[in-house]
């Protein structure tokens, strides 16, 4: 067996070969150019206030995937065109917000994964509040810093170490 190839993620494939594998039940949406990506995570958690995505973003991602408890917030953007430009900068794999987006256009072109619940036009707060690197809930869904997180347009998975096919 063989580690997964990111580029070629297949969920169904993985939940029939790895049936432990958390499904995480959230109604996303892909947003970026790479619409199948997998890394080790790392977690932020915050609402309304993307002062730690920035800082994430703005540090060396190392293929890791970025998973964002904002609260499933729809009332403003966590995530728009110039920190999706830092993370791919830096070598993030993906981000997963469980929030809104925006400046969806320009992510649309970014060679990153991004996965979120919506978009929204309104930026958020800056008031340096949230965690970083703690287990969050995402829909009923552990999601721990170290797991290993795969995407692609059937859904999100998230599984205890890094899976082969």
């Amino acid at each position: 067996m063989t580690a997964l190839d990111p580029t070629r993620i297949v969920t169904p494939d993985i939940c029939d070969a790895y049936p432990d594998a958390q499904v995480i039940q959230a109604p996303f949406s892909s947003f970026g150019d790479v619409t199948a990506f997998a890394g080790p995570v790392r977690t932020v958690t915050c609402f309304e206030d993307n002062s730690r995505v920035r800082e994430a973003v703005s540090e060396p991602g190392n293929g890791a995937v970025l998973v964002v408890d904002g609260g499933g917030s729809h009332r403003c953007a966590m995530l728009g065109d110039m920190l999706a430009e830092k993370a791919v900068a830096n070598g993030w794999a993906g981000i997963v917000m469980y929030g809104c987006v925006r400046d969806v256009d320009v992510l649309a072109t970014l060679p990153i994964g991004i996965q979120a619940l919506g978009r929204h036009p309104r930026k958020s707060h800056k008031r340096g509040e949230g965690t970083r690197d703690v287990a969050v809930d995402i829909a009923g869904t552990r999601v721990a810093p170290g797991q290993w997180l795969y995407a692609d347009s059937n859904g999100i998975l998230v599984a205890e170490r890094e899976l082969s096919l």
